[in-house]
């Protein structure tokens, strides 16, 4: 099988704009929209959130975690939970869900075994990135959380289409790291309707190149990929692991040192990394 050939399709069948998302998003979809209604309110949004089980559970698990509740006062109902985060980690939260479910597409177990492990990655790179913005790069830290969530959309959407192409996940991916993930990744995220800034910052990953000492955004999502602890499945099939990288950065910043921030920050990293893969 034609590797290249292939993933050209898959981009060309994205660029297009031919993307079916599962059937059960219409409700994240919905309160998506919801959130760009400037005369939206709590309630309203609430009760459209409670009508999905997993975002309504993600909401309330991220509203608990550490890096949203400090004080660890818990709650329970959907509506506290709500006015805790704000509508712009709400945002983040419904497109989660929707890459999330991009998993059902998947055809075949194993494939849906691969795309929770990309998930678990995604999962920590979000996390990891919310802290290094907040307290390195001194990025907007919701903005970070949000580009660590979608940094791989174009991993999911290449799993989902695998079914049509057997043997793809099964060859050398390096291909992909090439022009395939930059083109499939550009138009789901379009069709994802991401901000501009976020699209910039994912250049900057795809590119590869990490600036020192590191401030963009999407230097934060660099150092955020390089950082986690779970390898995206996809680069190992590429053969293109990290592993043993986070012991080679260590920066400078003020008077502290990356690895001493994130030892601080660990709790927060793992609470809020969890509350998104549970």
């Amino acid at each position: 099988m034609d590797i290249q050939t292939a993933l050209d399709a898959i981009a060309a069948d994205a660029a297009r704009g031919e993307m079916v998302f599962p059937t059960h998003t219409e409700i994240a979809l919905r309160v998506q929209r919801a959130l760009d209604d400037p005369d939206c309110s709590i309630d309203q949004l609430s009760k459209l959130i409670a009508a999905e089980p997993m975002l309504s559970a993600r909401v309330v698990g991220i509203a608990n975690s550490v890096a949203y509740n400090p004080s660890g006062r818990a709650m329970s109902d959907v509506r506290s939970a709500v006015s805790r985060l704000g509508f712009n980690t709400l945002r983040t939260l419904v497109t989660a869900v929707i890459v999330r479910q991009m998993q059902g597409m998947s055809q075949s177990p194993e494939h849906r075994q691969l795309a929770g492990r990309l998930w678990e990655h995604t999962a920590h790179v979000a996390a990891l990135a919310r802290v290094i913005a907040r307290r390195v790069t001194r990025q907007d830290p919701e903005a970070a959380f949000f580009a660590g969530i979608v940094h791989e959309v174009g991993g999911f959407y290449l799993i989902a289409r695998a079914g049509a192409f057997p043997g793809l996940l099964e060859s050398d991916l390096e291909p992909w790291y090439g022009a395939g993930e930059t083109q499939v990744g550009r138009s789901v995220l379009r069709a994802l309707g991401v901000p501009a800034a976020i699209l910039e910052a994912l250049e900057t990953l795809w590119d590869g190149y990490l600036a020192m000492p590191a401030s963009s955004l999407g230097d934060t999502l660099l150092l955020a990929d390089q950082l986690a602890p779970v390898e995206s499945p996809l680069a190992e099939l590429a053969g293109m692991s990290r592993k043993g990288m986070a012991a080679e950065i260590d920066l400078l910043v003020d008077d502290e040192t990356l690895s001493s921030i994130l030892a601080d920050s660990a709790e927060e990293v793992e609470s809020l990394s969890a509350a998104l893969r549970n």
